[in-house]
This record gives C-alpha cells, structure tokens and sequence, in this order.
C-alpha cells in the first residue's frame, strides 16, 4: 500500500512557521507533493530522512512552484510538461515509478475578471495531452491544486460563484473532459455524495471557521487504477495554509 499527500501550502517558509515539519512527520506518507511553495533554490534547508526531493521553481520570484518529497527512488524526474509557453511557472513535476507515473501540478488560476481564462483553457488543453501521452506507457495518478470546483456540491456558495475564477463553466467542462477521457476522481469515487468537504477556505469573512470553502485540490488517477484504490480522505483539520492537504491510499 502506498499513502500520498498532496498540500498547496501557500508559502512554503511560512508554513514552515506554522507546523509544516511537524504535520510532514505525523501524516507519514510514502510520497508528499506540495504546490505554491513560493521560493527560489537555496531559500529554504528543509530535509527529512528517507526522503529524496525534488523541486521545480518558477522564474518570477515568490510566485508558483512546486515540490514533491518521495521515500521511493523514481526511475526518471521531469520538470514541465515539454511545452515553453508552460514550463516557466514551476508548476508541474512528474515522477516515473515502476509501474505508473506521479504528477504533482499547480494549475494556472483564472483570477479576478477572468483575466487569465483564455491562457487557462490553452493550458488544460495541454496539459491533458501529456497526461494522455504518459498513459500510453503506463498508469498515470495526479495530485495538486487544480484551481476548479467541478459540481456545486464542491463549494459552499455555487450560485454566487457562478462566473467567478475556479467554478466558470469552461474550468468546469474542462474538467468533465479529464473524466471523459478516463481519469477517476478519487474522492468523489469513494464519496459520490458528499457534501461539505473542503480543500481551500478564502482567508477573508472567516470563511474557514463557517466551513465556507471549496473543493479544488484533487487526486485523480487512470482509470485502470480504480480496482487499486483504498482510500481518499481531505485534512480539513491540518492547519497552516489556505488549503489543507488531500490524501490517497493506493495499492501499488
């Protein structure tokens, strides 16, 4: 059985302030991913034993980023997705396992006004490709902040957020094609049902003390992965960041 941890820490050195190393530690996963880690080489020393790393660091400071800690020795790293308009953000790591390969990914918000929605459907495009292309040699698990709420049961307020970044009808669609090309969204595979889980909270209007959130950070796996599945679960109690990390138990 393997566990997998996936967190948007908002900042990895202020999470660090905020108990990273401790809930690293307690969450004891075979491979921990993390999205927005926010640095540069060298700004942060952050080792734990038995684990390799591996980092992908956007080229606009203080921006992006991404990391994955792994107790297990992958075959290959990559960094991006082979595509320049992309891979200057940090936003994407693959690990090639034996049999299947690990993508951690921080995909692009469309943010305020929609400003960026047209960049967003050229990115999902792209990236969906890969992923497609990646499966033909073997199995592919996902895990990040994949900045959508698929269904109204994944916020709290769908009416009002109806046209806003993150839950407009392109993100959504987008998003039903990663189903439709036969990926399996691990939590709604356990919890077709289940409502009010969320992964990220809006810092404003004490939104994380009313349970006003969204459901935006996912693991989504091959389907051919769905009789290997044992477990999805969402850390609504881990602190120390805007999201809280998503867990997947995997028998791989």
């Amino acid at each position: 059985m393997l566990k997998l941890i996936s967190w948007n820490v908002n900042g990895l050195r202020a999470c660090c302030d905020k108990g990273f190393r401790e809930t690293f530690e307690r969450l004891d996963a075979d491979f921990f991913c993390l999205q927005e880690t926010k640095m540069q080489a060298g700004q942060l020393d952050l080792q734990f034993e038995g684990y390799q790393s591996y980092w992908n660091y956007a080229e606009k400071k203080g921006y992006s980023g991404t990391a994955i800690f792994t107790r297990r020795q992958p075959i290959a790293v990559t960094y991006g997705i082979g595509v320049d308009e992309h891979d200057h953000e940090g936003r994407v790591i693959t690990l090639e396992m034996d049999s299947f390969y690990l993508i951690t990914v921080y995909v692009p918000n469309s943010q305020d006004e929609l400003r960026r929605l047209d960049y967003r459907m050229t990115w999902e495009d792209d990236f969906l490709a890969y992923l497609k292309r990646l499966e033909e040699k073997k199995p592919v698990i996902v895990c990040g902040d994949l900045n959508v709420a698929h269904q109204e049961i994944d916020l709290k307020n769908p009416k009002t957020n109806r046209r806003n970044a993150g839950f407009t009808d392109e993100e959504r669609a987008k998003f039903s094609r990663w189903l439709e090309a036969g990926f399996t969204d691990t939590f709604r595979y356990f919890y077709p049902e289940q409502k009010d889980i969320y992964s990220w909270w809006s810092y404003r209007f004490k939104a994380r003390e009313k349970n006003a959130g969204w459901r935006i950070d996912y693991f989504v796996t091959s389907a051919s992965l769905n009789d290997k599945l044992l477990g999805a679960k969402i850390h609504t109690d881990v602190f120390g960041s805007d999201h809280c990390p998503v867990e997947l138990t995997i028998d791989c």
